[in-house]
């Protein structure tokens, strides 16, 4: 365990990276003994801790664990008392197996388009951010060229121009009223330029929640190709 000041700094998630990383390093004999309240009794025994923060400490322990148990990491020994570390949880032996797993579980997998959550996963999971971005409005991009049947040679703002311009376009929506069809032409040329555009020939600097939402929105433009394709 960290030294109690670190430790009592951790949020739960983190010290639950440590707790897991500590269960997968056991012996055969120490891990039939996982339990909770083993944790508990060692912590109040533990004279590294000083008397004073060993309450604390626990509690601090207790919302580590517990996050282990909500994240299936950690799950009841099955037809007896005490825990087991689950499949899962055996894959975390290190701290940078568990920020790959928190990276993965940021992605909001059953709603985004599969062929966006298909494509970006590898970068988001090595933590490229700004490389997943790009990605995500790439796969837009090449998806309105198949789906209007666009060259190779038509690409970037001018191709969403062209895909969704009013009345004309091979996208366009001819039910929808002219500022509705201007509204989507410029939101699609918009995302291309703002958000695909400048990762294609520069490092922006991008932190996991933004990429969140940014690959979100990429997912929900390639929806709206995906039915106005249909």
């Amino acid at each position: 365990m960290p030294d109690p000041q670190i430790l009592m700094a951790l949020e739960p998630e983190e010290l639950a990276g440590v707790l897991i990383e500590e269960f997968n390093k056991m012996s055969l004999q120490q891990l039939n003994q996982l339990h909770r309240d083993n944790l508990m009794n060692d912590i109040s025994r533990d004279d590294g801790f000083p008397l004073s923060l060993r309450q604390d400490i626990a509690g601090a322990a207790m919302e580590a664990w517990t996050w282990l148990e909500r994240e299936g990491l950690v799950i009841p020994r099955p037809g007896s008392t005490g825990s087991i570390i689950s499949r899962r949880g055996k894959q975390i032996k290190d701290k940078s197996a568990l920020q790959a797993y928190r990276r993965a579980n940021l992605l909001p997998k059953e709603i985004l388009h599969p062929l966006v959550i298909q494509k970006v996963s590898a970068a988001f999971l090595r933590g490229e951010y700004d490389t997943a971005v790009f990605i995500a409005f790439r796969e837009v991009e090449v998806a309105v060229r198949e789906a209007g049947a666009f060259s190779a040679n038509d690409f970037g703002v001018a191709l969403m121009e062209e895909a969704f311009k009013p009345s004309v376009g091979a996208l366009t929506d001819s039910s929808e009223t002219e500022p509705e069809q201007l509204a989507l032409r410029k939101l699609y040329a918009g995302a291309i330029g703002y958000y695909k555009n400048p990762g294609s020939h520069q490092n922006v600097a991008i932190d996991p929640a933004e990429a969140v939402e940014l690959i979100c929105f990429a997912s929900r433009l390639m929806k709206i190709v995906d039915d106005r394709k249909t």
